[in-house]
């Protein structure tokens, strides 16, 4: 894979996965659709994805700035 597109990945991913994290957004859809019980397992999947993306991202900026 090509640095730009570990960056889309990256940023992509920051972007839901922190909408996802720091907005109600989720939590008012789960209790819409009949899946309150979930909530409670949100930060257990929700937090170490936003931190995998991060790490994504600070890779691909990484490698983007490096000399060639």
């Amino acid at each position: 894979m090509t640095d730009k597109v570990f960056l889309k990945i990256g940023l992509v991913g920051s972007v839901i996965a922190a909408i996802c994290c720091f907005t109600i957004l989720l939590v008012i859809l789960l209790g819409t659709i009949g899946l309150s019980s979930l909530v409670g397992m949100l930060d257990i999947v929700l937090l170490p994805a936003f931190a995998i993306v991060l790490v994504i991202t600070g890779y691909a900026l990484w490698k983007r700035s490096r000399p060639v």
